[in-house]
């Protein structure tokens, strides 16, 4: 397997705030696109080791969908969530700062498409989280 990805971006938010806009799924859905002419139509959570989860992203103008699917292998509250997608793996880290959560992200790239392409995607999905958490009220 090739070697890891790995995006993050800062949130000036508290870990409760964060954690609950990463795992929950009404909130799943309103960030969970890498662009604008994509959306994810449902969400399921079962926030465990050994639950599975499941975002169902579709293009917009209807073309294209697909579910974005696995297994959690590993889950502790406001720190870390690990999960496997067939098989590939991610990891997923929470950390205080002094300016935020720190959200970083290391997944196992797909091999059928270019690493720079996930990259970009998997960040660009970041960054609208970062943006969906910091426009809350609350």
């Amino acid at each position: 397997m090739s070697e890891r990805i790995t995006v993050e971006t800062v949130i000036e938010a508290s870990p409760a705030e964060v954690w609950r806009a990463y795992t929950s799924p009404e909130d799943i859905v309103q960030w969970n696109a890498a662009s604008d002419d994509w959306h994810t139509t449902s969400a399921s959570v079962d926030l465990r080791p050994g639950g599975a989860f499941c975002s169902r992203m579709e293009a917009k103008d209807g073309s294209f969908g697909f579910d974005f699917a696995g297994t959690y292998t590993a889950v502790e509250e406001q720190r870390l969530i690990e999960y496997t997608m067939g098989d590939r793996a991610a990891r997923v880290e929470f950390e205080e700062t002094g300016s935020g959560v720190r959200v970083r992200v290391h997944f196992d790239p797909d091999p059928t498409h270019p690493h720079e392409m996930q990259r970009d995607g998997w960040q660009a999905i970041l960054d609208r989280f970062a943006r969906h958490v910091s426009g809350r009220e609350g």
